[in-house]
């Protein structure tokens, strides 16, 4: 369990100072992907039709299943379904920002013609379909989750498909004076930095373009070294027209530093620090359930994580983290204040499974130390 420390009471000083108490309603774009959520839990056990006891961790479920390898034989579960919502980077975060009064333009898989199930929700944004979305089961658990994915369009999309689909004129007007572009997840588009060289070719025909690109990596474990080194560089590339902002759980980071270090046995900071060093980017963010880190040119902030006992979901955490570094950017919130939003927008979300106002935002930001000692 973290603890309220020196360097996270300066980053949340400089959150409580910087935020805006309204946001400003900017236009953002978010794009490229798309997907329907089936939110799941596992029962444990079961007494009669109407009794379970649910299966609360991710280690237990492990458990369970080496159990299972070691007796040499097969493995079932029970599971239930507890809701189905839109998923991704872009509908979690066009969500977000929707609920803050921002303008988002949403640029990805939601079916053609659009699926109700995302023009029901999203109808009154800007939105743009790529072809058909995927589908995840969420195995929701105390400790984490376990997403079962089947993959959509997002697979064969590239710069061409994209562009063939929704012109360089429309991307172009929607780029044009956006404060933020979002984009995830690279381990499900695999040609998504064939995209980012677009974006940087297109950007000089944008009068005003987005100051901020941020890219979410997702679960580089699909992508091949080769793979991840034509995307880093591909990244840096896009770097040059923007301040590209790569933000990672703590898996992806030890990953990304990887592909270019011996990393093994090293701090997570030190592993930030490599994935930084690498990418030839403005900043990288760390993400994890005890600690956020950020790195910049000027060195490595790491912010404390006020933990959960009893979460109301865990599915897209890490998309509301990143919607909250996204707003704290926007807003002009230093590196390290912006984690402390990202903190405190994925804090509120798992704490009362929707997004949270910003008013529910301000009030966690406030009693962000409280959180570490039970007062509140």
């Amino acid at each position: 369990m973290s603890t309220f420390d020196d360097e996270t009471a300066r980053a949340v000083a400089s959150a409580r100072a910087q935020l805006p108490e309204t946001p400003p309603a900017d236009r953002v774009v978010f794009g490229f992907d798309g997907y329907v959520d089936n939110v799941r839990k596992v029962v444990a056990d079961r007494s009669d039709p109407e009794t379970y006891d649910r299966l609360d961790t991710l280690a237990d479920y492990g458990d369970r299943v080496q159990a299972s390898v070691a007796a040499d034989s097969s493995l079932s579960f029970e599971w239930l379904q507890d809701g189905t919502r839109t998923g991704g980077h872009t509908s979690h975060l066009g969500r977000a920002f929707g609920h803050w009064g921002f303008d988002p333009v949403m640029i990805g898989m939601y079916g053609d013609p659009i699926l109700d199930v995302f023009a029901e929700e999203f109808g009154e944004y800007d939105l743009h379909t790529l072809g058909e979305p995927g589908s995840t089961d969420a195995v929701e658990f105390n400790d984490g989750k376990l997403m079962l994915i089947e993959n959509g369009d997002t697979m064969e999309l590239d710069w061409e498909r994209l562009c063939e689909t929704v012109d360089r004129e429309t991307l172009r007007t929607s780029l044009d004076g956006a404060a933020l572009l979002g984009t995830g997840y690279w381990a499900e588009t695999p040609d998504l930095p064939d995209v980012f060289d677009g974006l940087a070719e297109l950007w000089g025909d944008v009068a005003d373009p987005p100051e901020t690109v941020l890219v979410d990596p997702g679960d580089v474990r699909k992508l091949d070294g080769e793979r991840l080194q034509k995307g880093k560089a591909a990244i840096g590339r896009l770097n040059e027209v923007a301040s590209v902002v790569v933000s990672a759980n703590r898996v992806e980071t030890q990953l990304l530093a990887e592909t270019d270090a011996d990393v093994e046995g090293e701090s997570i900071e030190r592993q930030a620090e490599v994935v930084f060093e690498t990418l030839d980017i403005s900043l990288f963010v760390s993400h994890g359930i005890d600690r956020s880190l950020v790195v910049t040119p000027e060195g490595t902030t790491s912010v404390a994580v006020p933990s959960v006992d009893d979460p109301e979901l865990t599915t897209s955490s890490g998309d509301h983290f990143n919607a909250g570094l996204a707003l704290a950017l926007v807003a002009g919130v230093d590196p390290a204040g912006a984690v402390v939003v990202g903190n405190a927008v994925a804090g509120a979300f798992v704490r009362h499974g929707e997004p949270p106002s910003i008013e529910r935002v301000t009030a966690f930001i406030e009693s962000y130390e409280a959180k570490f000692d039970g007062s509140e």
